[in-house]
């Protein structure tokens, strides 16, 4: 039996399922342990994450007076906060071309960003200045591309591999704070500030050691300590260019910050913590999560969502992330799905009529167990709905697969 409980309760002898949280606010890489000793259970009460999933089947139970909460009462407050989000008014709704259109240009910024932050990262390392004048120009050729369609660089992002995560996450988060920025109503330079905080907020894990920054298990006191110090040495790397602005050494230094204090480096809480370092939390671990790491699967789009609306009370500004949420969808692009009908499919496009019924290129029955003539269903027309999320690593398509289905033009001639 599955309880959520606060961190504060937390027993030897439990067995923890899931820690309510993103990965860079605890050193525990495996998302399911027992708390076998002192040692662990200390790190864990140090640790940014306050609440807890635990297993009772699988270690020791809470004591009767300790509060508690099921998973039927989470999931309907999940539930709760997603529709109050698809029900919120955003600053702006764009009139975007079709992933399928935006998605050979959108391959070019990806090779070039990459190669981009790639150096950008080594001559941090080596102590070299930062080359704003191609960051500038690579924040707004980002920018362009998420403006005809913010989903289009996404979906390509978020194939990474343990060798070039850092380096893409960066490009992914200043993706999204573009995007969200837009969503919020941030225009002109205020935009490009989002877009370049974005990009360089991770700058400090370039002088990391390798051997913490990609460890494949769960990592020491000592280890976490100082991968908690990726913050403070990124602002100062960029501290040391009159050109940078206070928002970016901000976001670079503020980012793991949470609204009830419990995040670091400098425990902020509340209005202490900036506009855009609140915009940064989001954008970053919702990015963590939906990439594999060599310590974690990824979870789906539509998963990961939900996982946050689960944690959003202490960690997250509730009006940023209903945005954010605005931002990139319910059922976001890419999001493997299940509809009412049997088929399967994966989330190609938003619609403007609701964010509980995206466009879904369907090509797979899971009735007859064959694959189906591609087929676009704009569930906002159709009677069908969706019926259940879906993990690809439960079904065997392979990712330049799933990447052709979700490239289907939605709008042919």
């Amino acid at each position: 039996m599955l309880k959520k409980i606060s961190v504060d309760d937390v027993k030897l002898g439990m067995h923890i399922e899931e820690m309510c949280g993103g990965w860079m606010d605890h050193p525990f890489w495996k998302s399911s342990f027992e708390v076998k000793d002192s040692k662990i259970l200390h790190m864990l009460h140090r640790s940014a994450v306050r609440e807890v999933w635990i297993n009772t089947r699988k270690g020791i139970d809470v004591a009767p007076e300790v509060n508690t909460a099921s998973e039927d009462i989470e999931n309907l407050k999940v539930e709760e906060t997603l529709l109050l989000a698809s029900k919120t008014q955003s600053h702006t709704e764009n009139h975007q071309i079709s992933l399928h259109d935006e998605i050979d240009r959108a391959r070019i910024i990806h090779a070039k960003a990459k190669k981009e932050v790639i150096s950008m990262f080594q001559n941090a390392r080596m102590g070299r200045m930062l080359n704003l004048e191609n960051v500038e120009s690579l924040v707004d050729e980002i920018n362009q591309s998420m403006l005809r369609n913010d989903s289009a660089l996404l979906s390509l992002l978020r194939i990474k591999n343990k060798d070039d995560y850092t380096y893409l996450h960066s490009i992914s988060v200043c993706a999204l704070m573009l995007s969200l920025g837009r969503k919020l109503g941030l225009e002109g330079a205020s935009l490009n500030e989002a877009g370049m905080a974005g990009l360089l907020h991770d700058i400090g894990k370039s002088l990391i050691p390798e051997n913490i920054l990609n460890k494949p298990s769960h990592l020491s006191d000592c280890e976490f300590e100082v991968m908690k110090e990726h913050p403070q040495l990124g602002w100062n790397i960029l501290s040391q260019s009159s050109e940078i602005s206070e928002i970016t050494l901000d976001v670079c230094l503020h980012h793991h910050e949470r609204l009830d204090g419990s995040g670091y480096p400098k425990q902020l809480s509340g209005d202490t913590i900036s506009l855009f370092s609140r915009m940064a939390a989001i954008c970053d671990v919702y990015d963590a999560i939906t990439a594999d790491r060599c310590y974690k699967k990824a979870w789906e789009p539509a998963i990961a969502i939900r996982k946050m609306a689960e944690w959003k009370d202490g960690n997250y500004d509730v009006l940023i992330f209903h945005a954010f949420i605005k931002t990139i969808g319910i059922y976001p692009v890419g999001s493997l799905v299940t509809l009412n009908s049997g088929r399967l499919g994966i989330v190609i496009e938003q619609t403007p009529k609701s964010l509980l019924t995206p466009r879904i290129t369907v090509f797979y029955s899971t009735r007859s167990s064959e694959y189906i003539h591609p087929e676009i269903v704009d569930l906002s027309k159709s009677q069908d709905g969706i019926f259940n999320i879906e993990s690809t690593s439960d079904w065997p398509f392979s990712t330049d697969f799933l990447q052709r289905m979700l490239e289907i033009n939605p709008h042919p001639d």
